[in-house]
């Protein structure tokens, strides 16, 4: 007699027969499914929690230790056969670190991203893409800016091709809190320096300024992130015309680098467009492809340091009203609304430089 059993993951009860052990749980047919997958080396079944990828293919664990190393330098996963050694270390490296150390190089290739770190305490972090040109694609150029974005050892910054560009490099630094960009990242050193070496950002045109923040910011699970995501996508198409003024592209650069999704009444309404993939890829407004982080891509690169700060500030204030404001609250907000009640100074100043304040506007400082 077939007995009946529940399945471990749903608790429903099935025939013994219809069930299959994994691991020592019996899953029903639906469930096995949903929660296990193949071993794509031994064909062993296992918990999904428990796979481990390595190439967008998973893997039990002596399968994946078997096959694949890490790389000492960037922590990227690389296949035994195609690591890299140099004479008398025995440790791994991928292509690009391998050539990198080999050769000196100060730009790393563009798909070059590394383990990050973070720095300063808190739970909303942002990571800046800076690009520069006009000043060459030189790595002792490249040197001298991160010697200034790196003191003391601390890794703030690391620098890597971008084919966007025509004679210049992309600045990347690793996540930071607002207060350590403020206060500890050597922002004005390292625009200066880049200034000095004669590099341009905003006169370049060829230049984007991108800031990413942490998914985990908006919450632990990807249930409460989207409802905070879909309000940070309301408030951007709601005021476009205002963001476009702040961002200081033209309406054809923001067409090819950072289009829009399309406003609509309900915030949740922009967050399904969006992910239906319908607008541009990665260069939208607001990039959803990275797995960790949301990228602004909007605004064009600078150079001047109260810009570059100001930047991080509007971010940091729009994703401060997404996590609290309802969505009734955030699609009754007005612009003189928000931009009224903005304490930071740098951010007050480039408002008003911009003309999108209630004050009178100020006479700004040339873009770099």
């Amino acid at each position: 007699m077939d007995e009946p059993i529940l399945c471990a993951h749903c608790g429903e009860a099935f025939p013994v027969s219809q069930c299959t052990d994994v691991d020592g749980q019996a899953l029903c047919p639906h469930c096995l499914e949903e929660t296990s997958v193949l071993c794509q080396a031994c064909g062993t079944r296992l918990l999904r929690e428990d796979a481990w990828e390595a190439e967008g293919d998973l893997y039990c664990f002596s399968c994946y230790e078997e096959n694949f190393l890490h790389c000492e330098r960037c922590g990227q996963i690389i296949p035994r056969g195609e690591a890299c050694y140099f004479p008398g270390n025995e440790e791994p490296y991928c292509d690009d670190c391998y050539d990198r150390i080999r050769q000196r190089k100060v730009i790393a290739n563009y798909y070059y991203k590394p383990i990050p770190f973070f720095f300063g305490k808190g739970e909303r972090f942002f990571g800046v893409e800076l690009e520069v040109d006009e000043g060459g694609e030189s790595d002792e150029n490249a040197k001298e800016i991160l010697a200034q974005a790196n003191p003391l050892g601390r890794e703030h910054a690391y620098a890597k091709h971008d084919g966007s560009l025509d004679e210049g490099f992309e600045i990347v630094t690793h996540p930071m809190t607002l207060a350590y960009h403020c206060q500890e990242m050597p922002w004005q050193e390292v625009l200066d320096t880049a200034v000095a070496l004669g590099y341009r950002s905003h006169q370049a045109d060829t230049c984007g300024l991108h800031v990413h923040v942490n998914r985990t910011a908006f919450g632990p699970r990807e249930a409460d992130q989207d409802p905070v995501i879909a309000r940070i996508l309301y408030f951007v198409e709601k005021h476009w015309d205002e963001l476009l003024k702040f961002s200081r592209r033209t309406p054809r650069q923001l067409e090819r680098w950072a289009t829009r999704y399309g406003y609509r009444e309900q915030p949740q309404d922009i967050l399904e467009h969006a992910k239906k993939g319908y607008c541009g890829g990665r260069y939208t407004c607001v990039n959803l492809r990275n797995r960790s982080t949301i990228e602004f891509r909007m605004f064009r690169g600078t150079l001047k340091y109260n810009t570059l700060i100001a930047t991080l500030q509007l971010v940091n204030r729009i994703c401060d009203l997404a996590l609290n404001l309802s969505d009734r609250e955030i699609q009754a907000l007005s612009w003189t609304t928000f931009a009224t009640a903005c304490r930071e100074p740098e951010l007050i100043r480039y408002l008003k430089e911009r003309r999108l304040y209630v004050n009178d506007p100020i006479l700004s400082e040339e873009e770099l």
